[in-house]
């Protein structure tokens, strides 16, 4: 049996795409490592949710995981206390959401707001491709024909991954909130139909700051897709090039012209990851006497300088160290799940 503490439990996850970038990082990860001491943390690599908007390219998912976890590490997640584990290889996901299934509407999961957004993404995701109308028949361009019976059941999926390991809190952004509900519901009617097994999980809104939506190289939200990224494993001169392609105040043409740094990207960057100067940094510009290019240089040398110990950590871990770190983290997630499933199939008279 898998021992308890007095601490509540999250489960947090990440779908398996690659690198973090340090959007990823401010938006989600920085908040991971804080609350490691605070929490009985569980890190979920979602590698079936993957599948919802690219099923035909399994072969990336090992190595977009590998990437992903290396940068877990490499922000502090510690895998003696926060167990990393991947989505597939704990099977009992897969049959719990196969019984929660059966506990939700099709008619509650379509009104599940974020599935327009959904849909959008995919039906630009295949626009992009120039497939949008190969080995579809026609009636499949609709939105209906859009949306997989896995994409529609994906927030069932996603209470399966909460409440396997019967989280107490999920830490969210805003728009996710809904899919917390859709948790809260379902553990709501097994525990109406077949007795208290699950707690009903709190969502805990991940604290918004000016930093929750770091923008791009571009003034745009950091994205992959758009090309504006920094990544968390980006090396020194990779993220000064980033730092230095950056837009910034275009009324500022010239040197001496006078800055508006609340409208510049590269001081959005300097209050997050160079707070000691900002009085300096916004005085300078105002006045003209601080040029862009100055300015960025010294954003990319501090910049680096936070980065300079995840650089260091993120070497530690070879291919072999995140499995066998993955390896590890399964297993005590696999002792958990279990103990979880054996509580189902009784309640449910399937023991």
């Amino acid at each position: 049996m898998t021992t308890t503490t007095n601490k509540k439990r999250i489960l947090s996850g990440m779908r398996a795409t690659g690198r973090l970038h340090l959007g990823n990082f401010v938006g989600a990860l920085e908040n991971w490592v804080k609350m490691q001491g605070e929490y009985e943390n569980y890190h979920l690599v979602a590698d079936w949710h993957v599948l919802t908007t690219d099923a035909e390219h399994t072969d990336q998912i090992l190595p977009n995981t590998i990437e992903m976890v290396r940068d877990w590490l490499s922000a502090g997640i510690d895998p003696n206390i926060s167990p990393m584990f991947r989505q597939s290889q704990v099977k009992e996901h897969a049959e719990l959401h196969l019984l929660f299934s059966m506990l939700v509407t099709q008619s509650r999961l379509e009104r599940n707001p974020t599935l327009k957004d959904q849909i959008r993404d995919l039906r630009d995701k295949l626009q992009a491709r120039d497939i949008a109308d190969k080995d579809r028949p026609d009636n499949e361009v609709t939105d209906s024909g859009l949306v997989t019976y896995g994409h529609l059941g994906y927030p069932v999926l996603q209470a399966a991954d909460i409440l396997l390991y019967k989280g107490n809190v999920v830490p969210v952004g805003e728009d996710q909130l809904p899919h917390v509900e859709i948790t809260r519901e379902i553990a709501r009617r097994f525990n109406r139909y077949y007795g208290e097994v699950f707690p009903e999980p709190t969502g805990y809104v991940l604290k918004e700051s000016k930093f929750s939506r770091l923008p791009g190289s571009d003034g745009k939200r950091m994205s992959k897709s758009l090309g504006n990224t920094i990544y968390l494993s980006d090396s020194e001169e990779e993220t000064g090039k980033g730092i230095m392609s950056m837009v910034t105040d275009v009324q500022k043409v010239r040197r001496n012209d006078p800055g508006r740094p609340e409208v510049c990207n590269v001081f959005t960057y300097h209050q997050k990851f160079n707070p000691d100067e900002i009085p300096q940094i916004e005085t300078d510009c105002k006045s003209g006497e601080l040029g862009c290019v100055a300015c960025k240089k010294n954003c990319a040398a501090k910049l680096n300088a936070y980065l300079a110990p995840m650089r260091e950590r993120r070497q530690q871990y070879d291919d072999n160290a995140v499995m066998d770190i993955l390896t590890a983290g399964e297993a005590k997630a696999r002792a958990v799940a279990q103990d979880t499933m054996i509580q189902v199939r009784d309640a449910m008279n399937f023991g």
